[in-house]
């Protein structure tokens, strides 16, 4: 019998919870450990469609990246992310998040990113340390293209994730060395521009973050959030199904990007 207890601890080998940020909340947000297991749903994020979702098809267990609550207070139906956790709990579906952890891992959301984008060359941006294995692990990665244009890298960029536009800043400069962070990892430019990067490939740029990257030389590119992590739920449900072969691993239909471009 596979229990919620087991795939945890299968995702805790692929994305130690050492390796999560201070402030971030990752692993069992609800449900029962022993809890049997025989389907799981895997998505970006706990929002309300997915949550209904894994009620359909029967999920024991709902694995995502992003956590079910961020701000602590009370599981109530006041708020969205009260009424999607009382959903699951209501209906017996069991959640799991890999968050920042997933994102700093060797082999996780950044290193699947600079894949995506044909990196090649891949290495962490400031490591924060090395796994059991000696691989180093941190937030960011950088890689190495053949130098092009910004607007030959930029429809790669478009392209490869599936983005519906991108939101950019020229830094005045071809595009060879590139760094990537999934989600919101605008706030550490610096670490990218440090080792010597031309190119940052993110999303949720701010105003002044642009500005700050055109001063600095370095093209700024927001790919948005869902897309840039997205590639990460193919993942999580691969290493889930390889490891526990006799369940059901589903990957999100209705998960999508929900801000749509006039």
């Amino acid at each position: 019998m596979t229990t919620v207890a087991d795939i945890l601890k299968a995702i805790e080998r692929i994305a130690p919870t050492y390796m999560k940020e201070e402030w971030d909340n990752v692993g069992l947000n609800c449900g029962h450990m022993d809890k049997e297991v025989r389907t799981v749903l895997v998505a970006l994020d706990p929002f309300d469609a997915v949550c209904r979702e894994a009620k359909e098809i029967g999920a024991d267990l709902l694995v995502t990246h992003h956590a079910l609550l961020w701000d602590p207070g009370f599981i109530t139906d006041e708020t969205q992310q009260g009424k999607n956790a009382l959903y699951l709990i209501e209906n017996g579906v069991a959640h799991i998040n890999a968050h920042t952890n997933l994102d700093c891992a060797p082999g996780g959301v950044n290193d699947l990113l600079a894949s995506k984008l044909g990196l090649d060359n891949i290495r962490v941006i400031c490591p924060k340390g090395t796994d059991d294995n000696g691989a180093e692990y941190g937030l960011l990665r950088q890689g190495e293209v053949p130098q092009q244009p910004l607007e030959q890298f930029l429809a790669t960029v478009k392209q490869q994730l599936g983005c519906q536009r991108l939101k950019y800043v020229s830094g005045g400069r071809p595009v060879c060395r590139v760094a990537v962070g999934g989600g919101s990892c605008a706030s550490v430019l610096m670490d990218a521009y440090r080792a010597g990067c031309d190119t940052f490939v993110t999303a949720d740029v701010k105003y002044n973050q642009f500005w700050d990257a055109q001063a600095l030389g370095v093209n700024l590119i927001d790919a948005g959030h869902f897309h840039t992590e997205c590639p990460a739920t193919g993942y999580l449900a691969q290493q889930i199904q390889s490891a526990f072969p006799e369940i059901r691993v589903h990957i999100s239909q209705t998960h999508t990007d929900c801000a749509t471009f006039f």
